[in-house]
């Protein structure tokens, strides 16, 4: 049976597979990562270990802590956490980046912990990052953060796989950030939600690595699980440029834990590379893609996302044209900070000032990057045009430290994301665009390109392929499993509602919040008339891909703690259902329902309490909601066995004790 490369690294990475087994999209796994990111959330993550009653490691060498999101905190609280975090890695072994190394999902590039051809991840939704460089990355969350932690291993689903084909080369001034702006905002509707992506075509050798770390970054956006790109020269060559950064470094004396005392990189050395010529997998040429998508690079121009969604795009020609005022730039994040996007940047804004009413932020992806851009002069260039330097980490793209959104305000952004109140004032207005763009806007006051651009439409196309179907067994249902549920429902029309809507970012990394305080926070910044609809034993019925955004619990132990029983949705974020399996919270889908639901009661209220009853038949896959029937997906056995234990945590419990 042929293989995709998303296949053929689960393969590698799987456990307890039967002989001669082939796994393929669909399956659900036992998986054991070569490595797993935390930042922050580490102290969260802790608590859940201990609540585990583990008090060691299983594989010390496997996780990875980055201090990085709120590092700009400088109160004894957040100082303490930092400093427990590092005591708790000491203490069992785990390599340790603090505040100001960099950002997580750089550091794990830049120390080759991210090494092509293996499965890493980490428990930020940012994973994809990796596929940058040839690594099958994807998001987990804290509960599984901590199984890992515990037993090596968690549970994982293999999605379907997309292949994404980039043709011919992109004309100067386009960059990867147009590409994956362009690429979520055309095909915006849930064509990949919660798929694999795999990149090929001509137009690969035309994408830097650093370009090919931006796209698969904002795969995450664009709804899908992984983005990864093939390993080829481009990979090996990066990585030799590093191998001999790393020498150098380790033989100048620098400090690091990574490197041993004679600069011999643990990971990322020309032995492993050479190894890796001759090992690294890839796709087989008859291998099954679900769909098959087209872009022509050459007829791509610069593009912005937003405002308040990604998928909502616009070529910058055509908002030059509208004069939109801006008051806040940004150059920052894991997805446009590294010495490409900062040198970009710089080129745009050289000899030329910040414009007056506008504040122009900006903080390097890692130390390591702001050294080698200051020694190119990028840095200090930005600097004489009046950007205002930020500590290396994440800060205002998650609504952190210094540098937000006030009411009302305008922001251009080489960050992620851009949903209502991420970065500051729910009532503010984000667009994203490439560094060369947010740099040019803050010198015109208003969002405007460097480049001339000519009138160009993209050209894409998209095949999608039916896969011979194959007798596969029956799910069963576990004995004491609920074949039943009822409840009230509380409806939530909106599609795309994503984590920050759910529960605000401001809040994520404030640990010793309790139940109460945690659902009080539901739904905060979607409507909050909520928490006064919301009854204990509700069916909370959502719209189409709910949960995108990022990998917080929190977005499912919210409506937990606000006495939902069950999410009922037409799609969800993967890896929002994963939370919400994983802490013991039923999520299904039913697009019928939700349909019926949007005809009958339409999208005036954002939360409407419908006065009625749905019955759901979980072995049938039926759901009664006034008096008709409409269909749900069936849980499988992997599901079924982690709700009864009432989620990932008493699971690793029981496996452990």
């Amino acid at each position: 049976m042929s293989q995709n490369l998303i296949e053929k690294i689960a393969q590698d990475f799987a456990v307890g597979l039967q002989q001669g087994q082939r796994v393929q999209s669909g399956d659900t796994l036992f998986i054991t990562p070569q490595h797993l990111l935390t930042h922050d959330n580490t102290s969260a993550v802790m608590q859940k270990l201990k609540a585990m009653t583990v008090t060691s490691i299983k594989r010390p060498h496997q996780p990875v802590f980055a201090l990085d999101h709120n590092v700009q905190d400088l109160s004894d609280n957040n100082q303490n956490k930092y400093k427990s975090i590092e005591k708790f890695a000491s203490e069992m072994g785990v390599d340790f980046y603090p505040a100001g190394r960099g950002i997580g999902h750089q550091i794990m590039c830049e120390e080759g912990y991210a090494w092509p051809g293996t499965l890493v991840v980490a428990s930020d939704s940012h994973a994809n990052m990796y596929g940058g460089l040839g690594v099958l990355g994807t998001p987990l969350v804290r509960t599984d953060a901590a199984a890992i932690w515990a037993t090596g291993q968690t549970w994982w689903q293999i999605p379907p796989v997309v292949k994404v084909e980039l043709k011919e080369t992109l004309h100067p001034g386009v960059t990867g950030k147009d590409v994956i702006i362009a690429l979520a905002g055309i095909f915006n509707k849930d064509e990949v939600l919660n798929h694999a992506i795999e990149f090929c075509g001509e137009g690969l050798s035309s994408l830097s690595i650093d370009q090919r770390l931006t796209i698969a970054n904002m795969t995450t956006e664009w709804g899908a699980l992984a983005g990864v790109f093939p390993i080829d020269n481009i990979t090996f060559e990066w990585l030799e440029s590093r191998a001999v950064a790393l020498e150098r470094r380790g033989l100048a004396g620098v400090a690091s834990d990574a490197l041993s005392v004679n600069g011999f990189h643990p990971r990322l050395n020309f032995g492993n590379i050479s190894k890796l010529k001759q090992t690294a997998p890839y796709a087989d040429p008859d291998a099954f893609y679900s769909k098959e998508i087209s872009l022509n690079l050459s007829s791509l121009t610069p593009h912005i996302s937003g405002p308040d969604h990604v998928k909502v795009i616009t070529p910058v020609k055509a908002l030059e044209e509208q004069n939109i005022r801006i008051d806040k730039a940004y150059l920052l994040s894991c997805v446009n900070s590294r010495v490409e996007d900062l040198a970009e940047a710089a080129k745009a804004i050289k000899g030329q000032k910040v414009a007056d009413h506008v504040e122009l932020y900006m903080a390097a992806a890692s130390g390591e990057v702001q050294a080698e851009s200051t020694r190119r002069g990028d840095w200090q260039a930005l600097l004489d045009a009046g950007a205002k330097p930020l500590p290396t980490g994440c800060g205002p793209c998650i609504g952190l430290g210094e540098g937000l959104l006030a009411e009302n305000e305008v922001g251009i952004s080489a960050t992620n994301r851009n949903f209502k109140g991420r970065m500051g004032a729910r009532s503010a207005k984000t667009y994203l665009a490439s560094p060369a763009i947010v740099a040019a806007s803050a010198v015109a006051g208003k969002i405007m390109s460097p480049y001339s651009q000519n009138d160009l439409e993209p050209v894409v196309d998209m095949v999608v392929n039916e896969k011979p179907s194959e007798e596969r067994p029956a799910d069963k249902m576990m004995d004491g499993f609920p074949v039943t549920v009822e409840g009230h429902v509380l409806f939530c029309h909106a599609d795309n509602l994503n984590t920050d809507g759910i529960f605000p970012g401001k809040y994520t990394y404030i640990d010793d919040l309790s139940n109460s305080q945690i659902s009080a926070a539901a739904m905060e910044n979607y409507d909050i008339s909520f928490r006064e609809l919301v009854q204990a034993g509700d069916i909370l019925v959502a719209g189409f891909n709910f949960g995108t955004g990022s990998s917080r619990e929190q977005a499912a132990t919210t409506l937990i703690h606000s006495g939902i029983r069950m999410v009922l949705a037409g799609s969800f974020s993967e890896t929002y259902k994963r939370n919400a399996i994983n802490n013991g919270l039923l999520a299904v889908e039913a697009p019928e329902l939700v349909r019926a639901l949007v005809e009958t009661y339409g999208r005036d209220r954002p939360t409407l309490s419908t006065g009625n009853r749905a019955r759901v038949d979980l072995q049938k896959g039926k759901i009664e909601y006034n008096s008709k029937l409409y269909a749900a997906n069936s849980v499988g056995i992997h599901v079924q066995e982690l709700i009864l234990a009432k989620g990932l945590e008493n699971w690793v419990k029981e496996k452990v004790l």
